[in-house]
């Protein structure tokens, strides 16, 4: 997969100061000295490798950036504010679909939850096969829990790197 030639190319500098996602490069590092450095040998590997990067996509010597729905700068990583904001106003769901749907993206933000296994249990629980069958289903620990998750994913959290 395009994927797996991304990780071997970059196999060197993933975690210590590339992060790949397809064709989605983030380079980071602590000074304005090292991020050159970093670059350039970003741009040696794409060079040796017959890969381009696209000028439009390129962002160079940022202090903050989006990336894959996180805001990422030199103080951490945060959720994007877009993204809190949609589930922030997420009506409370009306089938087991828009439940789905919800669970699925506060997912994609569970590293900044805190318990957030035990935190959605009761609505994870109406996605088993014939739990969620009408509204009934739907009981107030279940929009304890659904208020809750929009409570939690609107809060300001940063997760640190580690030193």
């Amino acid at each position: 997969t395009f994927q797996a030639v991304m990780d071997r190319m970059f196999r060197p500098y993933i975690d210590r100061f590339v992060v790949c996602y397809l064709d989605d490069i983030l380079v980071y590092s602590k000074t304005r000295e090292e991020h050159l450095e970093h670059l350039k040998l970003v741009l040696e590997v794409l060079r040796r490798e017959q890969m381009f990067a696209k000028r439009a996509k390129c962002f160079w010597a940022q202090p903050q950036v989006e990336y894959l729905g996180h805001i990422v700068s030199a103080t951490g990583v945060k959720m994007d504010p877009q993204k809190v904001a949609v589930v922030r106003d997420w009506p409370a769901p009306q089938n087991l679909q828009e439940l789905r749907k919800f669970l699925s993206l506060t997912n994609y933000f569970r590293k900044f939850i805190k318990q957030y296994s035990i935190l959605a249990a009761p609505l994870t629980n109406l996605t088993h096969k014939g739990a969620f069958i009408s509204l009934e289903s739907w009981t107030s620990e279940c929009q304890q829990a659904f208020e809750e998750l929009k409570r939690v994913v609107a809060d300001d959290i940063t997760l640190a790197f580690p030193d």
